[in-house]
């Protein structure tokens, strides 16, 4: 029993150790004031143009506010490119008449869907080649921006040097299953991407990013391939980054909570559906399932299991041992609780919501095996 809890300790403390090792360089956004004081060559304009591209499909029920939030930009000069994809509902309306009373706003009709092409990265392909500036953020239409965001991101591109620049948005969350799920994103990326290396090293391998923000110039956009080089791919988040840097530019993925916000899903049904949409592009492959279940599991519920066992048999070393690896295990969620305000109620529950997020991994790998695909927004393809 001494054992397994050493080795749930060990394996919970893997995370942790890089979770917090990640979490500076991760909150670590340019402040422009600091390296003007630092770098007087370091110039930063109030002239920057960001072409604002959203790809929308059914969005009737958020657009209004995601356009309200882009046109209120600060410090940056935007226009607003929204892609009506063959939209059912009142979207195009929306959008319309915003661009009646605002001429920075555009509505485009999005063109059929090509073979094997995913319906969001067709969407954005034809966004790029409409937009009018040499600056691309690709924004999710459920997004809504803070005033300086793309002000601070310009920057931040700026300084870093880097081609593709990502933001995860606050992510905020209504249903219990939404707030146990959607936080493990901050959790995976920070406990097991080794982000000096991801910023030193432009291996493919080192990859991410958030589908919901992105941050591009033309130039780099075009060069890496455009939304081509991806174009079978629902998990944009992971795949264009990679994209870029198997092109040889270097990519960055930062905190937006103070710079944009979200609700990515609505409801349990919603989310069930959007991890298993694109978890077999993620964790859910049979190169990487079974590591991951190792180390998902036995960094949450080993520690649970080795406090249980060590209470049965009264083995006050175990014990010990035990304790600190529950501690350890949930360290990460307790943290991003606090500093990207996710729910405490998400954070406690941990362990189950780590059971309910593997084994819907190993639900999209038997979807995958089996043929069976995942409807979203109406469309199968994959």
């Amino acid at each position: 029993m001494l054992s397994l809890a050493i080795l749930a300790a060990i394996l919970s403390a893997i995370p942790a150790l890089m979770f917090l090792a990640n979490l500076p360089r991760f909150c670590d956004l340019v402040d422009m004031d600091l390296v003007d004081r630092e770098s007087a060559e370091i110039e930063s304009p109030d002239d920057a143009s960001v072409s604002v591209l959203i790809p929308a499909r059914d969005e009737q029920a958020g657009i209004a506010d995601c356009l309200r939030h882009a046109l209120a930009s600060e410090r940056v000069r935007v226009e607003v490119i929204v892609l009506d994809d063959q939209s059912t509902d009142a979207t195009a309306e929306i959008v319309s008449g915003a661009a009646k009373s605002d001429d920075r706003v555009r509505l485009l009709h999005g063109r059929p869907l090509p073979e094997g092409w995913n319906g969001k990265q067709h969407a954005c392909r034809q966004l790029a080649d409409a937009a009018a500036y040499d600056r691309f953020a690709f924004l999710d239409a459920d997004v809504h921006l803070a005033p300086m965001a793309l002000r601070r991101l310009v920057d931040h591109q700026d300084v870093r040097g880097v081609g593709l620049l990502s933001a995860f948005p606050h992510q905020r969350t209504g249903t219990w299953l939404e707030a146990w799920l959607i936080p493990i994103m901050h959790y995976v990326l920070l406990g097991f991407l080794p982000f000096g290396r991801m910023r030193a090293d432009v291996d493919p391998n080192l990859a991410a990013g958030c589908g919901q923000l992105f941050l591009s110039t033309r130039q780099a956009y075009r060069q890496a391939g455009t939304h081509e080089a991806i174009k079978a791919s629902r998990h944009d988040g992971l795949k264009l980054p990679r994209g870029y840097r198997r092109a040889g530019i270097m990519t960055d993925v930062i905190d937006g909570t103070d710079l944009a916000d979200c609700r990515m899903y609505r409801g349990a049904a919603e989310v069930i559906h959007g991890v298993l949409k694109n978890a077999i592009e993620g964790i859910a492959n049979p190169r990487l399932i079974v590591l991951f279940t190792v180390l998902l599991l036995g960094a949450s519920l080993l520690p649970v299991v080795a406090l249980i066992g060590a209470i049965a048999q009264g083995n006050r070393p175990a014990l010990y041992v035990s304790i600190v690896a529950v501690l350890l295990s949930h360290l990460p969620r307790l943290i991003a609780a606090a500093r990207f305000r996710q729910s405490w109620f998400g954070a406690i529950c941990h362990v189950p919501a780590m059971m309910t997020f593997v084994a819907l991994q190993w639900v999209a790998l038997a979807n995958h095996l089996m043929g069976r695909k995942i409807a979203w927004r109406g469309r199968s393809e994959s």
